[in-house]
């Protein structure tokens, strides 16, 4: 979900000290080939020795940029081998492989399904499993199923569980569990916050679903979520505070809630980020493993904005 845009502009001034209204130009046109660039940084600026956090320990990062205008935004995410699969709010579906090189090359288009309006490009969670992956439109509270071949869309629902939720306080984290259910969490308005758990594939419209609750870090809400090895949820969290110097990120882990209605869904902290730790706009989540080892991906949403980042994290759930 995009910061709204009067908070934003606030949280800006005190970071910047001086605001210049932006001048509406249309954007450049993309390049022929499309690159990221990828600089190393530490958990903490000046102790490259720092790199524990919580329950995580902290493998490297990359701040990311690109000659291509349409990268950043990122707001789910999918790692798999030496690949990255990315989704923005503006619609893109970016590629990339992981950036052992300070330069690597990117796949950048137009998700298949996503319209010219805002509302039918704001996606904001990506699910990936064998040949299909499925997205959250957070206006339209729709989920897409794509073929992942052709990237094409094969299935689509506004499912009735989900109608209520408004604007852009709508589907902005998914899960596929172990068993073939999914969840979907609206990011909400502060507090408890609304989830629903399908029986199965929510991009088929009259698919079972179980209303439920998440409860998120006092004064955060949820950006992303994924499924750990052992068949945990592991959830991503954030909070704008201008007190506290910018983005706060918390990471929460906990059970799979029973299928009732009304049941709540929490998880207890195991990682918190905020300055002057690496920390930003925190949107997006994956979960890979590595000799067995459980390893946590996450990436920033830039809001396409200059003074904010595109971070891609990477660390080891120890324990």
């Amino acid at each position: 979900m995009r910061i709204p845009v009067a908070l934003a502009a606030l949280f800006f001034l005190v970071m910047l000290g001086s605001h210049a209204w932006p001048v509406a130009t249309p954007p450049p046109p993309p390049p022929a080939v499309s690159f990221v660039e990828a600089e190393p940084v530490q958990l903490r600026r000046g102790e490259p020795e720092r790199r524990r956090v919580g329950k995580l320990l902290y493998l490297g990062g990359w701040a990311l940029t690109s000659n291509d205008p349409r990268f950043g935004g990122i707001s789910g995410m999918h790692v798999e081998g030496e690949s990255v699969t990315a989704v923005s709010d503006s619609g893109w579906l970016i590629r990339f492989p992981l950036p052992r090189r300070a330069q690597v090359r990117a796949g950048i288009e137009m998700l298949g399904g996503s319209g010219s309006d805002k509302a039918d490009r704001d996606i904001e969670a990506l699910v990936v499993h064998g040949e299909s992956a499925w997205v959250s439109l957070e206006r339209r509270n729709a989920v897409i199923r794509f073929d992942r071949a052709r990237w094409r869309p094969v299935a689509a629902a506004k499912p009735k569980a989900m109608e209520r939720w408004r604007g852009n306080r709508g589907g902005e984290a998914m899960v596929r569990l172990a068993d073939g259910r999914f969840i979907i969490f609206s990011e909400g308005s502060g507090g408890i916050s609304d989830a629903v758990m399908f029986a199965g594939d929510p991009a088929v419209l009259g698919t079972k679903a179980t209303k439920m609750r998440y409860r998120p870090p006092e004064g955060y809400r949820i950006t992303d979520a994924a499924v750990t090895p052992d068949g945990r949820l592991l959830f991503l969290n954030r909070r704008l505070s201008l007190l506290q110097g910018g983005f706060l990120t918390k990471l929460t882990l906990g059970p799979v809630p029973e299928t009732r209605i009304s049941g709540l869904i929490e998880g207890e902290e195991i990682a918190a980020l905020r300055r002057p730790l690496v920390s930003d706009n925190m949107e997006a989540l994956s979960v890979t493993q590595e000799g067995g080892r459980t390893i946590l991906w996450m990436a920033s949403d830039n809001n396409y904005n200059s003074v904010q980042r595109t971070l891609l994290l990477k660390f080891l759930l120890e324990g």
